[in-house]
């Protein structure tokens, strides 16, 4: 039992400040007790069967723990019921059988949804991004926070801020995208929703992988960064740099690679000068699973754990997750042996625990068991994943086709992902990441949304064709029967997620062509030999070449990895039941070769090839929609400002079309002449907005000077006297209005606040 004294210790009241309570807490502990808060434990280490053991607990966590990893996440697939009981157990053991009770804060993955088994499987990263939405990412987080607290859990891994620039990177789909702008609204939006306005009721979110993790060299998986000072802070920092000071994220996790030799997980200049330095970062900072261990094994910086775990610590990171491999006795060792000194200890651990005081689980670490299940994938939580689903599908191409017509009378649904379950859903999924058998909640495949949907007087007849990456063509036969004797043939491609070569999407899992595997592409041949309409819908996790299909299609969907509704959600765009409104977050091109394709880059990157030129099949921000939308009467005011100043762009959209329907207004613009060579234009606003037939909508942006800044010949954040271009459009290349307007008087260095987003009004 606890041996602490009668009178109440200061760092246990909650009326008392938290920086005093910290410090009271602190000024108590040992070396051993504050070496436990730095570190992680497995779940399975704790547990016997499936149940928490108080034996092992003494042996393990007697001294206490920081973290527990994954309760809800493990193999083990613990019920929400049973997540709730061993948190609880945990929790009680920490607080009735250590010295100071202090409690653990448990950290779950929660990329598009709890993955927990019976926890909502919301779309895919790639998915919530393309949905251009903002406010639906913020109640997706909500809903995740929910059901997350409910079990326990404290800190979510997530979300992925890094910039996609070469999509034969695996994690592709965990990012929102190839826009710093983008990713930085959604990103901000998912903390927002994840964090609560009040954390005792919310969940540390921790934004990933710091920083650009993704432009991997080659496009593999850790591989080294290649990228200048200017781009790196300019694109690849600017949504963390929004996340710590628009959201206050509380948490982050460095990236595997290095940049120019210097692994992340080893450079005080990005975990300390930066982040907590010039960005004021006041949270406390993880390492991605085991990258303190692979500055010895992996970058071979470290002669041994102990050199790793002073480095890591040196550098600025304050836990190591999963598991104490460096900073348990390796860490322990350095101290004693004079290595680093404890002063340095006690910052990190301070981190600790003013994040577990923020987080109420002194008051209260225990929750509602009995409560627990009855938060998990209920119909409203089902109906926000289907609305996630359909805002985020793409319509790529329709020649006339779309939405089919309830007088159809047969439709052949064929291909690999037509009948799957899991094929829609991402790789941090509970079923695709624990490899498990079995969905881990009840997910709607597009065969079974058709047949949903299709009305009943269509026969939907299924045959799969062929697999998602084998070499036969044994299964050509019968699809291509079945599409013969049929009206309209919907074949459902693409790719299937999982983890370090489960899947061909997914962590681990690069790609050195952008090609659909397998014979898929031949599929599509004998399909198109048929004669008959086909409709193509993809099923993956990262832009996939299309050039040679693309014309022997009528029609094509980008659906991505739609999640547990997703079967639903794109039946109703094919039957019209919603018309499509999803915009690319990345830019899809013509060819392998031609990556980076992104659509912000510099004049000089333009240049042709022998056999094409630089831009992509589909650009940036590009979709279709089942009617049409009007832009006119541009306005740009005042013609000049000063650098501290902003400009309204305000302008009308009009819905000209037969169909209510969205339209996604982005702004970008460009400067005409900067003392540095600058993308040709950059995104810096847009928005949602649902339009009627024949009605017509007035849209203000206010645009800041300091959304315009960059960094100079100096390295300074500026904002430049000159003349800029407004461009309004329905994507990066299909500009609707432009205007200018001028900034003048001298140029403008920002300090360490700016402002990271242009406001919108609709009226």
């Amino acid at each position: 039992m606890s041996s602490q004294p009668s009178s109440r210790p200061l760092y246990l009241d909650s009326n008392l400040p938290v920086e005093l309570r910290v410090r009271d807490l602190l000024s108590r502990m040992t070396l051993e007790e504050k070496v436990a808060q730095l570190s992680s434990i497995e779940i399975s280490k704790l547990l016997d069967g499936r149940r928490f053991s108080v034996d092992k607990a003494r042996e393990l966590i007697g001294h206490g723990i920081g973290q527990i990893t994954r309760v809800s996440g493990s193999r083990i697939g613990l019920t929400p019921r049973e997540a709730a009981e061993v948190a609880n157990a945990i929790q009680k053991f920490l607080r009735e059988e250590t010295r100071l009770g202090i409690p653990a804060i448990v950290h779950e993955e929660c990329l598009a949804g709890f993955m927990a088994v019976n926890a909502t499987s919301f779309p895919q990263a790639i998915n919530l991004a393309s949905t251009w939405n903002p406010q639906l990412v913020e109640g997706v987080a909500g809903v995740i926070r929910i059901q997350m607290r409910a079990v326990g859990a404290h800190q979510g891994l997530a979300p992925v801020l890094d910039i996609a620039r070469d999509p034969r990177w695996g994690r592709t789909e965990e990012t929102y995208g190839e826009d710093p702008y983008l990713v930085a609204c959604m990103g901000v939006a998912y903390i927002r929703g994840l964090q609560n306005s009040d954390l005792r009721y919310g969940v540390v979110a921790t934004p990933k992988h710091f920083v650009a993790h993704g432009i991997p060299e080659g496009g593999r998986n850790c591989a080294p960064v290649h990228v200048s000072p200017r781009e790196l802070r300019e694109i690849f920092m600017f949504p963390f740099e929004a996340a710590v000071k628009e959201a206050g994220a509380l948490s982050l996790m460095n990236a595997y690679h290095d940049i120019d030799g210097v692994p992340c997980a080893a450079s005080r200049e990005l975990l300390t000068n930066v982040l907590r330095g010039e960005w004021g970062f006041q949270g406390y900072v993880v390492s991605d699973y085991g990258a303190i261990r692979m500055l010895k094994t992996f970058h071979l910086i470290a002669l041994d754990e102990m050199d790793a775990a002073i480095q890591a610590l040196e550098a600025g990171i304050d836990v190591e997750l999963p598991d104490r491999l460096c900073y348990g006795e390796p860490l322990l060792q350095a101290v004693r042996e004079g290595f680093i000194s404890e002063e340095l200890i006690d910052t990190a651990v301070s981190r600790i625990l003013r994040a577990k005081i923020l987080l109420g689980l002194f008051e209260d670490p225990y929750v509602d068991v009995e409560k627990a299940p009855s938060l998990f994938d209920t119909e409203e939580d089902r109906m926000l994943a289907l609305q996630a689903a359909r805002e985020s599908i793409i319509l790529l191409k329709n020649d006339g086709i779309l939405p089919i017509p309830s007088s159809v009378k047969s439709i052949a649904v064929v291909g690999p992902n037509a009948a799957s379950t899991r094929c829609l859903l991402g790789d941090y999924s509970y079923t695709v990441h624990t490899r498990m058998a079995t969905d881990a909640v009840r997910i709607v495949s597009v065969l079974e949304g058709l047949r949903n949907r299709a009305p009943s007087s269509c026969d939907i007849g299924y045959a799969m064709g062929c697999d998602i990456s084998g070499e036969s063509k044994d299964g050509f036969d019968e699809a291509v029967t079945l599409a013969e004797k049929s009206d309209i043939v919907v074949a459902v491609l693409g790719e299937v997620s999982g983890l370090f070569g489960s899947g061909l999407s997914g962590e681990g899992n690069d790609r050195v062509s952008l090609k659909l595997p397998g014979v898929q592409e031949e599929f599509v041949e004998a399909l198109h030999h048929t004669g008959k309409p086909l409709v193509l819908v993809l099923v993956n996790g990262r832009p996939l070449i299309l050039d040679r299909i693309v014309d022997k299609c009528q029609a094509v969907i980008e659906a991505w990895f739609p999640g547990e509704e997703g079967g639903n959600a794109i039946a109703d765009v094919i039957f019209g039941h919603y018309n499509p409104a999803g915009r690319l977050p990345i830019s899809i091109p013509r060819e392998t070769g031609q990556i980076p394709v992104y659509y912000s880059r510099r004049p000089s990157s333009f240049r042709g090839y022998v056999s094409m030129d630089a831009k992509p099949l589909y650009p940036f921000g590009y979709g279709l929609s089942y009617t049409n939308f009007d832009y006119r009467d541009l306005e740009v005011s005042p013609s000049r400002i000063q650098p501290n100043g902003y400009v309204e762009v305000k302008f009308k959209v009009g819905n000209i079309g037969t169909r209510s329907g969205d339209e996604v207004v982005q702004l970008y613009v460009h400067k005409e002449v900067s003392s540095v060579a600058r993308p040709i234009k950059e995104l810096k606003g847009f928005k949602r907005i649902p339009i009627e037939v024949s009605e017509t909508k007035t849209v203000r942006f206010k645009l800041w000077a300091e959304q315009l800044a960059f960094y100079d010949r100096r390295m300074k954040l500026t904002v430049e006297p000159g003349v800029y271009t407004v461009m309004v459009g329905s994507s990066s290349e299909d500009i609707r209005l432009t205007g200018k307007f001028e900034i003048i008087g001298s140029s403008r260095i920002l300090e360490s606040r700016r402002i990271f987003f242009s406001h919108v009004d609709v009226y």
